[in-house]
């Protein structure tokens, strides 16, 4: 049955690009939970990142605890890391317009895209007690784009979020058996989202009208980006000589992102909407929450090493999304997310064949902070399982080098969701990732 036709308020429907921009920031299928990036090590994925803060011989924890530098051994390490992520999202679903009129369009194709990310990481050894590093790395990031005639457009066409964090750190070694570290961070996040606008909704009438919803979409897009300060603090003790306890803190990076919001409107339209719907700057509080991860990594022998880890999320900081337009005719939105903690759980190990060459594998278990009564298709994230396996390769005293395959199986993400525009998109998206990664590291 369908509903009474009415004039839609137009307020709600002015949110449909700071809703995006809220959505997207909040993330979409990154490698890790919500938008969180972990490809921050070659040798660490092919563990799962089991002994992502402990396990030795990787400068790329310049980043994953400042701390563990003290035991790179003498001299300088330049490392560089490549990661190809794979991700394929897909939607099996409907949903219906204001008026209750099934959606036209398709599923979308696949949502995901395939990406490179490097990484590059420095240390130099200054003394006996001080080594400092520094390293560039994508701690965050996603990137995913519907068909443009999909039934989700009125909420997503395109979305992609990526930061880029400058680090730099230091580790003294207070003893031979316990090491601190700490970090200065400056990041870089930018954003960019599209998506259609129902117009034919946004100026229905309940009479003598020639617009019904579905019958004139326009386009939205909204860039932005901001610069913010962050800091680390690391440790790592080694209670006896086949182990090693190393955890890292990472705080809070505040951003205000500041951008432009671009319409497409038909021409024939532009009169009836006045002063809205017109190219404006706007700014969205926006920020990403701390972490802490800890591990444990055991010698068992010459050969074999195994090693755990536990992450922890604060996601439950993240609530809503205020975006404030600079054009005073499109009034600010707010939008919920409400998110809870997450955890990370990993265990994995190495296994040296010989000399030169080491084996790795390791699984992990990956929660989604998302819920179901918050969820968008921007955001259909959902639990992950890990299962990765590497292998490295020492060619000289100098010079090593290291590559890795993950699969990621994604648990469906239910959408039941209501557009700016009152459509509602109902379904499931079905996800799945894989990333190949190499890296070379090299001693001086």
């Amino acid at each position: 049955m369908q509903r009474n036709p009415r004039r839609p308020r137009l307020a709600p429907a002015l949110a449909t690009l700071p809703l995006a921009l809220a959505a997207a920031l909040a993330g979409q299928e990154a490698q890790a939970s919500a938008f969180q990036l972990k490809e921050n090590s070659v040798q660490g994925l092919g563990r799962a990142f089991a002994g992502e803060t402990s396990a030795p011989g990787d400068c790329a924890v310049v980043v994953n605890n400042p701390a563990a530098m003290s035991e790179l051994g003498d001299g300088n390490c330049a490392q560089a890391d490549f990661n190809i992520i794979n991700f394929e999202t897909k939607f099996k679903g409907g949903g219906s317009d204001f008026l209750g009129r099934p959606l036209t369009g398709s599923n979308g194709g696949d949502g995901g895209v395939t990406k490179p990310v490097p990484a590059t990481f420095f240390t130099h050894r200054v003394n006996q007690d001080w080594v400092v590093g520094a390293a560039i790395y994508a701690p965050f990031g996603f990137e995913t784009q519907y068909n443009d005639t999909w039934v989700g457009r009125y909420e997503a066409l395109k979305s992609k979020l990526q930061s880029i964090d400058l680090t730099f750190s230091a580790s003294y070694k207070i003893s031979d058996s316990f090491s601190v570290g700490a970090s200065f961070i400056v990041q870089n996040t930018a954003a960019e989202l599209t998506q259609a606008i129902d117009f034919g909704t946004i100026l229905a009438t309940p009479t003598g009208g020639a617009l019904l919803p579905q019958e004139a979409d326009g386009f939205g897009s909204l860039k932005g980006n901001d610069w913010g300060f962050g800091w680390g603090l690391g440790a790592l003790w080694k209670p006896t000589d086949a182990d090693r306890i190393g955890i890292n803190f990472h705080s809070q990076i505040d951003h205000t992102i500041d951008g432009d919001g671009k319409f497409k409107v038909p021409v024939n339209l532009r009169p009836l909407l006045g002063n809205t719907f017109v190219n404006s700057g706007g700014k969205a509080g926006f920020d990403t929450p701390w972490f802490v991860n800890a591990s444990w990594w055991h010698t068992v022998n010459e050969r074999l090493s195994l090693g755990v880890n536990l992450g922890f999320t604060h996601w439950s900081s993240f609530k809503e999304l205020v975006v404030d337009y600079d054009n005073p005719a499109q009034p600010n939105s707010v939008s919920e997310f409400k998110w809870e903690d997450s955890w990370f759980y990993s265990i994995g190990g190495d296994y040296r064949l010989n000399d030169r060459w080491t084996l790795r594998a390791g699984v992990a278990f990956d929660e989604t902070p998302t819920v179901d009564a918050t969820r968008t298709p921007r955001v259909p994230d959902g639990d992950r399982t890990w299962g990765s396996i590497g292998v490295g390769y020492q060619v000289n005293e100098q010079l090593k080098i290291d590559a890795a395959f993950l699969h990621i199986w994604v648990d469906d993400g239910a959408v039941d969701h209501q557009a700016a525009t009152f459509s509602t998109l109902k379904g499931k998206f079905t996800s799945k990732g894989n990333v190949l990664s190499v890296s070379g590291q090299y001693r001086f």
